[in-house]
């Protein structure tokens, strides 16, 4: 096991958490604190979706900070199974955190799936930064009218991904709020737009 850093702040303060291998890219302390500086007016009682959600530090940080539930969803066995021991070592296993094992995209197109969990107040998507086409298709998805479900009345959704690869400015549901730049990393702010903005 790697390592995925530590979470940051709120009830699992300082606890270190491990990654599924080296092909995960955690974010930075950095990054996550400023995340989490503008997520957090809207983040207290949230239901939370962590999609690709790794060793599931984003996730987990979000719940020690007073989400009221997250939802992690991670395509990897051996990443759900990281995740597990990581929300136990953060005293964070219970009915607050419910980790799926599916394809991103699968998930959402499911009645049974991110249907029923949600509506979310706050979707986290954190790919590899190679897989941009899933990183568009999900932010597609998300902006679609029938996402209306599946997202909060002015949900947001925070994309990552690096600086050579944009990322939509809006679609459908969806319209950005702002961009953060960390070296080569970027992260885009999106908010849900009432339906009748979205015409």
């Amino acid at each position: 096991m790697t390592d995925a850093g530590r979470v940051i702040a709120g009830s699992a303060r300082g606890i270190r958490l491990t990654a599924p291998g080296e092909g995960t890219r955690p974010l930075g302390d950095r990054v996550k604190q400023t995340l989490f500086a503008i997520l957090e007016p809207d983040l207290i009682g949230a239901r939370v979706l962590d999609l690709f959600a790794g060793s599931g530090a984003i996730g987990i940080e979000a719940l020690s900070r007073g989400a009221s539930a997250v939802v992690f969803v991670e395509r990897s066995a051996e990443a759900c199974r990281v995740i597990e021991r990581n929300l136990v070592a953060t005293h964070l296993s219970s009915a607050r955190a419910r980790v799926v094992r599916a394809e991103v995209v699968d998930y959402l197109a499911s009645a049974t799936g991110a249907t029923a969990d949600g509506p979310f107040d706050i979707v986290l998507l954190d790919p590899p930064y190679a897989e941009g086409a899933a990183r568009s298709a999900v932010l597609e998805r998300l902006g679609e009218a029938a996402s209306g479900r599946l997202l909060a009345d002015r949900a947001r959704v925070v994309a990552t991904h690096d600086r050579q690869h944009d990322v939509p400015v809006a679609g459908g549901l969806l319209a950005s709020e702002r961009q953060k730049r960390f070296g080569e990393s970027m992260l885009t702010f999106y908010r849900r737009r009432a339906v009748d903005e979205s015409r």
